[in-house]
C-alpha cells in the first residue's frame, strides 16, 4: 500500500529550522505582514545605496558642467545644465551596471533552487537577487539592450552565458539560476523566468538552453526548463515549468 504523502501546512507559524534560523521564520511566518514590511527596510537600503554610489558619478559632470557655464548667457548655461543632467544619467546607468552586481556579490547568502513556503527564510536571496536585477532593469537597462552591456551584467550577475549568444531582452528574473549555450538566440521582450508559484509554494528552479537554440519573440520559459540544442521556440509561445524540450524541436 502507498503510504499518502502529507501536504505542508503554508498557514502554520512552525518550521523544521532550528536555533536561531528556526526562530527568524517562526516570527516571519507568525507576523506575516509586519514581517514583510520590516524585511523590505534592508532591500530599500541596500538598493537605495547602490543607486546613491551610481549617481556620484553624474552628480559629479552636472556639477562641472554647472561651474564652467556659470558666466555664459543664459541659453547656452541651460543648454550646459541640460548636458549634465542627461550625460549624467548615462554616467548612473553604466555605473549601476557594474554597482549592482558587486552589491549582489557582496550580500552573505545565496540562491539556490528550493520549494517551499513564500514566508521563510529561503526567500530572503531570492528577494535580494531579483531586487537588484530589476534596480538595473527598470532604470536603465532598456537602454543598452541589445549591446554587450546587457549581456555582461547578467554574466555578473551570475547567469551563464556561452560564446556568441544573443540577449534582446531585459525580462529576465533569477539570472544567477539561467545557464545560456554557444549561439543562443534570445527574442525581443522573451521572458526568462526560474521561479515560478505552485499550490501556495514558491518554486525556484534552474532554465538551462542549450546550443543554437532559440528562444521567439515574447515567448515565455519558467523555471525548471531545459531546452535542447537547436530547439526553436515559437514567438509568445510560453514553456510550462518542467517541460523539457528535444533537441532540434521545430
Amino acid at each position: 500500500m502507498t503510504e499518502k504523502k502529507v501536504r505542508e501546512d503554508l498557514e502554520a507559524a512552525t518550521t523544521d529550522r532550528k536555533g536561531i534560523g528556526g526562530l527568524l521564520e517562526f516570527l516571519i511566518r507568525k507576523f506575516r505582514v509586519a514581517s514583510f514590511v520590516i524585511a523590505l527596510f534592508p532591500l530599500y537600503l541596500v538598493s537605495t545605496f547602490a543607486m546613491a554610489v551610481s549617481i556620484a558619478p553624474g552628480i559629479l559632470f552636472f556639477n562641472f558642467m554647472s561651474e564652467i557655464s556659470s558666466s555664459w548667457p543664459p541659453v547656452w548655461h541651460y543648454i550646459a545644465l541640460g548636458c549634465g543632467v542627461a550625460f549624467g544619467y548615462f554616467f548612473y546607468g553604466i555605473t549601476l551596471i557594474f554597482v549592482a552586481p558587486l552589491f549582489n556579490f557582496l550580500l552573505p547568502f545565496r540562491l539556490k533552487p528550493f520549494r517551499g513556503n513564500y514566508y521563510s527564510l529561503s526567500t530572503v536571496p531570492w528577494y535580494f537577487h531579483n531586487a537588484l536585477t530589476y534596480l538595473v532593469r527598470y532604470t536603465f537597462l532598456e537602454f543598452v539592450t541589445p549591446t554587450p552591456l546587457n549581456t555582461l551584467f547578467y554574466k555578473m550577475m551570475g547567469m551563464k552565458i556561452g560564446k556568441g549568444s544573443h540577449i534582446n531582452t531585459t525580462n529576465i528574473s533569477d539570472p544567477c539560476m539561467i545557464e545560456i549555450g554557444d549561439k543562443v538566440t534570445i527574442g525581443g521582450s522573451a521572458t526568462l523566468i526560474a521561479h515560478y508559484a505552485s499550490q501556495g509554494y514558491l518554486v525556484v528552479d534552474k532554465v538551462k538552453i542549450g546550443n543554437k537554440a532559440t528562444i521567439g519573440l515574447k515567448a515565455t520559459v519558467f523555471g525548471d526548463v531545459e531546452i535542447g540544442e537547436g530547439a526553436i521556440i515559437a514567438p509568445h509561445e510560453v514553456i510550462l515549468p518542467k517541460s523539457r524540450i528535444p533537441e532540434g524541436r521545430r
